[in-house]
C-alpha cells in the first residue's frame, strides 16, 4: 500500500479554484476555470510595456460572467466553448467591469474543447 502524503495548507490554497463571484479588482487570480462565451477581433497595442496583438473575450463559471484579455498566441489557441484555466494571473476593473488576464507571469491552459 502506498503512503499518502499529508495535504498542507499551502497545497490546498494553490489548487483551490476561485469563482468569478469571489474576484475583486486589483487582486491576484490563483486558479480560475471559465467557459469561453465570445472572442472579439484582435487588435494591435503599442505601449511602453507591450507591443503586440491583444483580443478581448468573455467567459463564465457557475457564479457569473467576466471579461478576459488574451495576449499573443493565446488569441489563436482559444475558441468559443473552450474551458480555460487561468493560473497566477490578475484581476482588474475596466469601465466598471471585472477583467482577468494571465499578464506576463501567469499561465493559460485549455482543459476541454
Amino acid at each position: 500500500m502506498e503512503e499518502s502524503k499529508p495535504v498542507t495548507k499551502a497545497h490546498k490554497i494553490k489548487h483551490t479554484r476561485q469563482k468569478v463571484a469571489d474576484l475583486t479588482p486589483h487582486s491576484p487570480v490563483r486558479r480560475l476555470e471559465l467557459v469561453v462565451l465570445r472572442v472579439y477581433p484582435r487588435r494591435m497595442v503599442y505601449s511602453e510595456h507591450y507591443v503586440g496583438p491583444v483580443a478581448a473575450a468573455c467567459g463564465r463559471d457557475e457564479t457569473g460572467i467576466i471579461g478576459l484579455i488574451l495576449w499573443n498566441e493565446q488569441i489563436q489557441r482559444v475558441n468559443v466553448g473552450d474551458i480555460l484555466v487561468i493560473e497566477s494571473g490578475w484581476c482588474r476593473e475596466k469601465n466598471g467591469e471585472l477583467v482577468v488576464s494571465t499578464g506576463k507571469k501567469g499561465r493559460l491552459s485549455i482543459l476541454n474543447r
